[in-house]
């Protein structure tokens, strides 16, 4: 009997020699300031859309506040940079109208319509998962060094992390542990998202070819990152207040990075 053939359904993976661009760590500033030009161009849906970031980052941390869930407050505030890329897809879809001539206007920012449609739900719900998880692990390294004890709470904490010898040693192993945490979700999530939308593909390929994509443009993708970071930073030290300005920027500044590597 003659075999049937069926073709594949996943498409596959691009070559190392497309993935890899050759640009320079200071490529990310240029990324930077064309961000910024799609910022301030019609700047009032994507600074309203910053202050609806802010407003749902500030009623939820003051829940956490009022529920007693104080403990967890600053791996939630770090899971923040985790699912902000799937946050930011109405900004992505700003700068790609920008870009293709197309209107721009709040409602085409709020209902996207990406190009892989489920997908990016799909993508949402891992990263989501994965802020769940780095909690959940933020939590059992706490246990680790200072057992079952109760939280010292916030006006305290400073004093215990920083003038303690178990302190110190629980900074040092939750960095490590974060870092690995905010390495991944970040090497996933940074083009998967912006793909999502822009291409038909399936969330795992998306995924997969963005760790790819950051793994071959390491240098400057470590020089994007530590940019996304202090910035990200800067806004939450702001009460929050900053996000109004850097939520839009960084996540315009991340379709330019997208539409230069990929």
């Amino acid at each position: 009997m003659a075999k049937i053939r069926i073709p594949a359904v996943v498409p596959p993976l691009p070559r190392k020699d497309s993935l890899d661009r050759h640009l320079s760590a200071g490529a990310a500033a240029g990324w930077l300031r064309d961000g910024w030009k799609d910022l301030v161009r019609q700047p009032a849906p994507s600074l309203s859309y910053g202050f609806a970031v802010f407003a749902a980052s500030l009623l939820i941390v003051g829940g956490m506040y009022a529920l007693g869930w104080d403990s967890v407050l600053f791996p939630a505030l770090a899971g923040f940079l985790v699912v902000g890329p799937v946050l930011a897809i109405g900004l992505y879809e700003k700068s790609r109208r920008i870009a293709s001539g197309e209107p721009v206007t709040l409602g085409s920012m709020v209902f996207v319509k990406a190009k892989s449609g489920l997908q990016v739900a799909f993508t949402g719900v891992v990263l989501c998962l994965l802020m769940l998880l780095w909690m959940r692990a933020a939590v059992i390294i706490y246990a680790l060094f200072f057992g079952l004890r109760p939280f010292t709470g916030l006006d305290h904490i400073s004093s215990v992390l920083f003038t303690t010898p178990v302190g110190w040693a629980m900074l040092i192993v939750g960095s490590l542990v974060g870092g690995l945490f905010a390495a991944f979700s970040f090497a996933i999530s940074v083009f998967s998202i912006p793909m999502l939308l822009n291409e038909r593909v399936d969330a795992f390929t998306a995924m997969g070819t963005s760790m790819a994509l950051v793994w071959n443009n390491l240098p400057v993708m470590l020089t994007w990152g530590t940019i996304t970071l202090v910035l990200s930073l800067a806004g939450l030290a702001t009460g929050m207040l900053g996000l109004i300005i850097v939520f839009p920027l960084l996540g315009h500044a991340t379709w330019h990075a997208y539409k230069a590597i990929r």
